[in-house]
């Protein structure tokens, strides 16, 4: 079989990619690895972590009406079969729906392993009756879109299914009455809310001075205050894991650090110290593309590799590893391929930690403005000083807006607070667009919302806050 281009991997990249370069009028092969289209992102990341995390959030704003409000609920009964189950519909729903698109599209979808041979043939490993005759595809172009998994250090792999990656996690096998997170980050903080609403106790250990580190620590502090509580007081920072055993039916862990010493045992523990690209074990060293340390495939703007067959898009192709970076980088890929002179040249990639509150942010930060000795002025907006925020008893969120002095140009926009990930892509909108603090201002936004946070936030660059009381800094401005 010859085709003028493979996509190796069917997640949001690869089947963006695939999708995009039929409806240009492309002949494609989509080769994937596993029965269904979606990638980490469908089947086992994003989507059913959401999901889940819905759940959880119902949960957790009972118990607010009934503490807050003197609205009273029982105890809700959990079945965790029926959770798990509509999770996983989710899951079907969504990847039928990318199988019914690809058959719409005459996009050829090959249910295998792709391997390379060389820089324009991909052999096929597997049983699918999808597989050519002779197991192999040639090609003009290949887009790889192969993704990333779950970082599992050696000595935490000790065989058993209470020792689990964030794939397990959201499996679901049980509500454990203790679990143990390694790890601060979004996913890992993520999960835990989960499963705290769904009555684990649960206990985090990270081996930094921070959660979320990367993020902005404004930001960060409001979610830590709510997980503290959320978590009983049970997160240990500056602490490492020194090892993990099995002791009967519960997993025993050593720890080491100022805020713990000494064991203790769960009922099951997660690991979520990050991901790794997906760049070994499909023969890209009988190509001439390159690979780096840390594992991703070097590529230039233009998502082209050293070889001149072969493009990379999506996780594989270095961070930050986004599913909605993935699939514009697909666009770029694609219009490449038509000979087009496209660069992916973002001037804001947002990121969302599902947490509750949320947090969202977009373009610059504070600490890499720092980290590059840029000059910005920072806007904040407490969120207790807005109607809806009040009305909903949700005062601890804030929006803040990073500006240059001199153009008032927005550079960078950090949100926390519920409805955090929905709200920032306003912000990505005006830094994408070179917008200044006076298109915020002047722009009306609906009254009461949180969103016009974003509004009341410029208008303390000028000093102009109603609600709030902060001296002009830009009297001529004003």
């Amino acid at each position: 079989m010859h085709t003028p281009l493979v996509v190796l991997g069917g997640g949001p990249g690869g089947y963006a990619a695939a999708f995009l370069a039929a409806d240009e009028g492309l002949d494609v092969v989509l080769i994937e690895s596993e029965p269904r289209l979606g990638g980490s992102c469908l089947l086992r990341g994003c989507i059913p972590s959401k999901a889940l995390l819905h759940v959880a959030r119902v949960i957790s704003e009972t118990r607010e009406l009934t503490a807050e409000w003197g609205v009273e609920f029982t105890d809700p009964k959990i079945s965790v079969d029926k959770v798990r189950a509509r999770k996983d519909k989710v899951i079907s729903n969504l990847s039928t729906g990318l199988k019914g698109l690809a058959k719409k599209r005459n996009v050829k979808v090959i249910t295998g392993k792709g391997v390379f041979e060389n820089s324009t043939t991909i052999r096929i490993e597997g049983t699918d009756p999808s597989i050519p005759e002779d197991r192999t595809v040639t090609f003009d172009y290949c887009i790889v879109a192969t993704g990333s998994f779950p970082t599992m250090p050696p000595n935490f792999n000790i065989g058993s299914d209470r020792v689990m990656d964030s794939t397990g996690a959201l499996a679901l096998a049980d509500i454990p009455e203790t679990m143990l997170v390694i790890g601060g980050g979004y996913i890992g903080l993520e999960m835990g809310t989960v499963y705290a609403n769904l009555g684990t106790k649960v206990s985090v250990v990270e081996l930094t001075d921070g959660l979320l580190m990367g993020a902005d620590r404004d930001l960060v502090k409001p979610l830590a205050r709510h997980l503290d509580k959320l978590f009983g007081g049970r997160i240990f920072l500056n602490t490492k894991v020194g090892s993990i055993g099995l002791r009967g039916d519960k997993v025993e862990v050593a720890f080491e650090g100022p805020a713990k010493y000494g064991t203790e045992q769960y009922d099951r523990v997660l690991v979520s110290v990050g991901r790794r690209p997906n760049s070994r074990g499909f023969g890209l060293e009988n190509t001439q593309v390159e690979v780096n340390q840390k594992g991703f495939i070097v590529c230039d703007r233009s998502q082209r590799t050293a070889d001149p067959h072969i493009l990379a898009i999506g996780d594989i192709a270095g961070e930050p590893m986004l599913a909605h970076k993935a699939s514009h980088e697909a666009k770029v890929a694609v219009e490449v391929i038509l000979g087009k002179n496209v660069v992916f040249d973002k001037q804001a990639i947002p990121a969302v930690v599902f947490t509750d509150p949320e947090i969202a942010w977009a373009g610059l930060t504070e600490d890499q403005a720092k980290r590059e000795g840029r000059k910005v002025e920072i806007a904040i907006y407490p969120w207790a000083a807005s109607g809806r925020a009040q009305a909903i008893g949700r005062l601890e969120g804030l929006t803040k807006w990073l500006i240059d002095p001199e153009t008032e140009r927005v550079l960078g926009c950090g949100i926390v607070g519920p409805g955090a990930g929905e709200m920032i892509s306003e912000a990505a909108l005006a830094i994408e667009m070179g917008c200044v603090v006076r298109d915020l201002t002047e722009t009306i936004h609906p009254h009461p919302t949180l969103s016009e946070t974003m509004m009341n936030a410029g208008e303390t660059f000028f000093g102009t806050a109603t609600e709030i009381y902060k001296p002009k800094r830009h009297a001529a401005e004003a």
